[in-house]
């Protein structure tokens, strides 16, 4: 009885089933006369039991509490409709949501949602406003200074003009002293000292290394002389005291004197230019006078005798070096920044030159040297090469032939000097890390390499570049600053050996790439890139 029940179930499943899907396929309703009475008991239960259960699952989805209230009905049997499985769920659900009740978690989560969000920090904010309250200078940029932005390379030279000083003689006024104050009467007594008669007879080489141990530095022998970088600096041929002059990026030149109380710390402060000063000598002709040259295209002289800078030449181009080109300190060649020389005439009036030629080549001219004894010939730095010019063969529109060419170099060459009392030999320093030392006894076409000097040349600043220069007692020797630390400033030999290294741990803590030995007395000047001047004498 039971197994035809069973099969009649079956056939009427399957019976259902078939029917649904022709109603399905055929898109028809069908009625209630096409089933007998048993198929349509059978729909209306599975028609109830999906009614039932699509209730439940919304009644689930709305709130949590419904949930709990179907899990305690399902486990009651009031939901005798779900399976096993969606009753396992529930209960699964309600055990979840006992426990996170438990340790307050909904409760933490609504006092968090209350909490209001913290503004954004004003940290950088308060930073500059106590800066401002303390005193402190806040950096800012141009744009917010309303300030004038650097120029662009076509606006150089009008902006280089713009700055320029007015032309004529500007009086000697220290700017670090009250304007109603004159200067030092001490002050041209040593610049009109003649110190022709007081050289020194020239020590061999082992007395001129004793000598240079013999050389110290004390805590006086430094002094803050300029402020930014110093690029030139020179001392005073006078003997009864170190006086020296040096000239920094923005166009200054001051004066200091070793041990004197003039202005600060014995320095005398000038404004002569706009711009770097680039090249500065004293006349050995005229002691009174010292020379600067400036990249805003100005040529002055200090006077101090009139206590005026003379205006001796101007160009509206960029000016880098120059040298005297005569014994009585007259005549000048001046270098040009675009690789011209300009010859230039202290006698005639005004500020203009006498004539300007154009080089072998004409990349940027870095440095001019007129051979001591013969003053017709100067060597010039150019690009990667030296060249030997005699000024008597110049061409105004073409351009000049070379003398002599000094050969050998990969890079850049900034600086060439003839030795400074017979000019029998060029000392030059190049980018390539090598200081160079040639054979111009004897004018030829390609002078000879005589010595080869590994160097570092290069400081931490791509702008700076170091120089080695004669000592002017000697012929054979000459100085260098050494960049690696500990900074110092060593001696060579020209057959390349090192006689001596002036190291100052404590006080020298950058490099001294600006150098210069005096003329006649046992001193040492270096200066770095802060303004500072370091001296070492017997």
């Amino acid at each position: 009885m039971a197994t035809s029940r069973t099969n009649s179930e079956a056939v009427v499943q399957v019976d259902l089933e078939a029917t649904v899907r022709r109603s399905s396929r055929n898109v028809l309703t069908p009625t209630r006369f096409q089933y007998s009475p048993e198929i349509a008991t059978a729909i209306n239960k599975k028609r109830t039991a999906t009614t039932t259960t699509t209730h439940n699952d919304k009644k689930r989805q709305n709130s949590r509490k419904d949930v709990e209230n179907s899990a305690v009905e399902c486990t009651s049997g009031g939901h005798a409709g779900l399976s096993s499985y969606e009753l396992e769920r529930l209960e699964n659900i309600r055990q979840n949501q006992a426990f996170l009740s438990s340790i307050n978690l909904f409760q933490a989560t609504e006092e968090l949602k209350q909490v209001t969000r913290p503004k954004p920090s004003k940290r950088r904010l308060i930073r500059s406003q106590t800066a401002i309250e303390k005193g402190v200078t806040v950096r800012k940029s141009l744009r917010l200074q309303s300030l004038t932005l650097p120029p662009k390379p076509g606006e150089r030279q009008l902006y280089r003009l713009s700055r320029k000083k007015p032309p004529g003689p500007l009086l000697m006024k220290p700017v670090n002293m009250e304007d109603e104050a004159k200067l030092p009467s001490q002050l041209l007594e040593l610049f009109s000292e003649d110190s022709t008669e007081d050289r020194k007879i020239e020590l061999d080489l082992k007395e001129y290394c004793s000598a240079l141990k013999n050389m110290t530095k004390t805590e006086n022998r430094v002094a803050k002389v300029l402020k930014k970088r110093l690029v030139t600096a020179a001392f005073h041929p006078c003997t009864s005291s170190l006086l020296m002059a040096t000239g920094n990026t923005l166009g200054n030149v001051a004066l200091w004197k070793l041990d004197s109380d003039w202005g600060n710390d014995g320095v005398l402060r000038f404004e002569p230019h706009a711009l770097a000063v680039a090249c500065i000598a004293f006349s050995r002709a005229h002691p009174t006078h010292l020379l600067s040259l400036s990249r805003d295209g100005s040529l002055r002289c200090m006077d101090v005798q009139k206590a005026v800078f003379d205006d001796v030449y101007d160009s509206e181009e960029q000016l880098r070096t120059f040298d005297f080109l005569s014994h009585d300190c007259t005549s000048l060649v001046v270098g040009h920044f675009n690789g011209k020389v300009a010859i230039v005439d202290r006698r005639t009036p005004g500020n203009s030159h006498e004539s300007i030629h154009s080089l072998k080549y004409t990349h940027s001219l870095l440095c001019v040297s007129v051979h001591p004894l013969q003053k017709q010939y100067f060597a010039v730095a150019e690009n990667k090469i030296v060249n030997i010019y005699d000024s008597r063969y110049l061409k105004k529109k073409k351009k000049s032939k070379t003398v002599s060419r000094l050969h050998g170099y990969s890079l850049s060459i900034h600086s060439a000097y003839f030795s400074p009392r017979t000019g029998n030999r060029v000392l030059t320093s190049c980018n390539d890390g090598y200081i160079r030392i040639y054979d111009t006894s004897a004018v030829t076409k390609k002078a000879p390499l005589l010595t080869s000097i590994k160097h570092k040349m290069q400081t931490a600043s791509y702008k700076i570049k170091v120089s080695a220069v004669w000592d002017p007692k000697r012929e054979d020797c000459f100085v260098v600053g050494s960049t690696p630390k500990p900074h110092s400033v060593k001696v060579f030999h020209e057959s390349g050996k090192l006689l001596h290294s002036f190291v100052d741990r404590d006080n020298v803590t950058s490099e001294l790439y600006v150098t210069a030995l005096h003329p006649t007395r046992n001193a040492l000047l270096g200066g770095n890139g802060s303004g500072q001047l370091h001296v070492f004498s017997d």
